[in-house]
């Protein structure tokens, strides 16, 4: 019989308590963490994006953390070919890998097995289509997505223009739908599931805390660093949350009142759209609500699944 080795998956929305849940898990079961988090592999933009502190980056071995400037791209593609390699790494060496994130995609991609194409961006390519964007909008482009992909368009929101644009520009410079380019191969990995969730209002209220507190650690300071650097604002890391809203006070003259409130705002839509992505990709998961269950009694619940898996291989 083939021995499958154990991978445990936490995900969750923004403020559900992933990164305490994973640390602790790590440490009791001589784990490593693979973020699975879209903006965390970006260097020089810590506070915004929630990285694990210092202390708790050499209390356990994180992975696919500061792999990119701000400015270079990271794609999907870079992201599977990354955590696969950590993963197998870290079996390799006898330990336990938990992958540990709230960017849906990158989970779903993994946990499925896609096979995203590996193409290069087309800069002068995606200027045009962006340029065609402002004049006709991202509407428009969707549609022409569709009747290019009909498959592809059905999973990409009629609003998100980076993805569509991708999935043309993929279309484009292959000369293959980008759909038919996803294949599926499902990883060979023994998968603990757990999702994190909770009360819509009380993960909106703790995201709200979060915010306060990362602007009392010098979250505007490093915002204001990003730009001094030379970082462009149209850079796909600089429209993260936080980063996009303390931009417009830092170069508009918005406010910085009116600049948090609005982050806060986006976070709370952020928060939606992750519940929503993960609603629709939950086989397997085992949800826990974190309002009703504690921290303890969902790493007992891994752990007794781990030994169950252990003494079956």
């Amino acid at each position: 019989m083939v021995i499958r080795p154990p991978l445990i998956v936490i995900q969750g929305p923004t403020a559900s308590g992933k990164t305490a849940l994973g640390l602790e898990l790590a440490r009791t079961l001589d784990g490593e963490i693979i973020s699975a988090d879209s903006r965390q592999v970006y260097r020089k933009m810590d506070i915004g994006t929630a990285k694990p502190t210092p202390e708790e980056r050499a209390s356990v071995t994180h992975h696919l953390i500061d792999v990119v400037d701000p400015d270079e791209d990271f794609a999907l593609a870079d992201f599977l070919t990354l955590a696969r390699t950590a993963i197998d790494d870290i079996i390799g060496r006898g330990r336990l890998p938990l992958l540990v994130g709230g960017t849906g995609q990158y989970i779903t991609a993994l946990l499925e097995g896609w096979a995203v194409p590996h193409v290069p961006p087309d800069a002068t390519l995606r200027l045009r289509l962006e340029q065609e964007a402002e004049e006709i909008g991202s509407a428009a482009l969707h549609e022409r997505l569709r009747l290019l992909d009909p498959e592809a368009a059905l999973g990409i929101h009629p609003n998100n223009l980076r993805r569509i644009i991708r999935a043309l520009e993929v279309c484009a410079v292959t000369g293959a739908r980008f759909s038919d380019l996803r294949r599926k191969q499902p990883p060979t990995y023994e998968i603990i599931h757990v999702g994190l969730t909770g009360n819509r209002e009380m993960l909106y209220q703790r995201a709200d805390r979060r915010f306060d507190q990362m602007m009392e650690v010098g979250f505007l300071a490093e915002v204001q660093s990003l730009l001094d650097a030379g970082y462009r604002r149209s850079l796909p890391s600089m429209s993260g949350l936080g980063y996009a809203e303390l931009t417009t006070h830092l170069l508009d003259g918005v406010s910085l009142a009116d600049a948090v409130q609005r982050a806060k705002f986006n976070t709370r839509h952020f928060i939606r759209r992750q519940l929503t992505w993960f609603r629709g990709h939950d086989s397997g998961v085992a949800w826990y609500d974190v309002d009703e269950v504690g921290g303890d009694a969902i790493q007992q619940a891994v752990a007794a699944r781990l030994r169950d898996i252990r003494r079956s291989g």
